[in-house]
């Protein structure tokens, strides 16, 4: 059990789902559709958790190299591609490898803001440990942003539901690489329980058009000619 992270029931956890630069950057390696929208809306979101002080844990999936012969192309260890975008980084974060234990460090919600757990799989409950926290953390309320909605966004939300949690589903910050698969697996998260709401809903009202992360095209568009561009 931890033990610390029961003692006060937390009214609302974030859950950021894989936001890295291999599925939110148009350079990407399997970069999801509308990401111009997707980046801001989670840009958002993040800032909103900050400024409220929610807990937030996130996934960030971590592939081996295996000698450059990766059953992978996106997220392999030790590229730029694996890492999170730099606006879902708190400065009082903890981040853990993905490996075989069940047991976190008891006060881990009380002394960091952040939490940051590392999976060699899509599903983030095929991972022990971060089943068992998130089977154990008690909130009134899980909130999901990231990437992609057809299948990281879909099995955490599911699991969630089937362990007997409130979930919520900020629908303009998920991202998706097939629209198609996407709109289906929303369409299976609100039949299971799920409640969907938009940015605008959390964060209010906003006329933020471009994140500052991405170079595209469609990001340049989004700030205009006089917009420099984030690392």
């Amino acid at each position: 059990m931890i033990l610390q992270l029961r003692k006060k029931r937390r009214r609302h956890v974030l859950l950021d789902i894989d936001t890295q630069r291999d599925f939110l950057l148009a350079e990407g390696n399997a970069c999801v559709s509308d990401h111009t929208e997707v980046l801001v809306n989670i840009r958002r979101v993040m800032a909103w958790a900050r400024h409220q002080n929610v807990p937030i844990i996130s996934t960030a999936e971590v592939h081996p190299n295996n000698n450059g012969s990766s059953l992978f192309h996106y997220c392999i260890d030790g590229t730029a591609g694996q890492r999170k975008i730099p606006y879902t980084l708190l400065k009082n974060r903890v981040s853990f490898p993905a490996d075989t234990r069940s047991t976190l460090p008891a006060d881990l919600l009380l002394t960091h803001s952040q939490v940051i757990l590392h999976k060699r799989c899509v599903d983030p409950f095929d991972e022990p440990t971060i089943d068992r926290l998130l089977s154990e953390l008690l909130a009134n309320e899980f909130i999901l942003i990231g990437a992609g909605t057809e299948d990281a966004i879909a099995a955490t939300a599911v699991g969630l539901l089937h362990r007997g949690k409130n979930v919520r589903v900020i629908v303009d910050a998920l991202g998706s690489r097939d629209r198609r698969k996407g709109r289906l697996a929303l369409r299976k998260i609100k039949a299971k329980g799920a409640r969907f709401l938009e940015t605008k809903d959390l964060a209010g009202l906003s006329r933020l058009k471009c994140a500052g992360i991405c170079s595209c095209e469609s990001c340049r568009r989004g700030m205009g000619a006089a917009y420099k561009f984030g690392t």
